[in-house]
């Protein structure tokens, strides 16, 4: 089973940028998801001001470069897990965040989860009998 974790945080962030220390935390953490065999990518994102948007609305898409309103949350990075149950997808994104705790306790954000869907994934849907 495939899950996406991603975390999502206020852009606005009062705690300052990230320190060395989260990014250093963050390749070893990935590196034992790797020799676990559970990862199959993560990464971060850019800055959602740089970041084009297609939208779609009355039947017309358009593409915007910016710059946008200011949004309330943004997805700041993810992981891509292949794992045998959605507990386990939990686990990692919990570990996930605590190497954030870790190693920069005034950073703020949700870590969402959710199954993946497709070709190169189970299509056994979690919670359904």
């Amino acid at each position: 089973m495939r899950f996406l974790s991603y975390i999502e945080s206020d852009p606005a962030q009062p705690w300052g940028p990230p320190p060395p220390e989260l990014f250093e935390a963050i390749g070893a953490f990935g590196e034992e998801m790797v020799k676990l065999g559970v990862i199959v990518d993560q990464g971060g994102l850019a800055d959602i001001a740089t970041s084009p948007h297609i939208r779609l609305a009355g039947g017309k898409i358009t593409v915007t470069d910016g710059p946008f309103s200011e949004a309330k949350e943004v997805i700041g990075g993810y992981g891509m897990y292949d794992v045998r149950s959605r507990e386990e997808a939990i686990e990692y994104s919990r570990r996930f965040m605590q190497v954030h705790l870790d190693t920069w306790p005034e950073f703020e954000g949700t870590s969402v989860v959710r199954q993946v869907f497709g070709p190169n994934a189970e299509s056994d849907v979690v919670g359904e009998a």
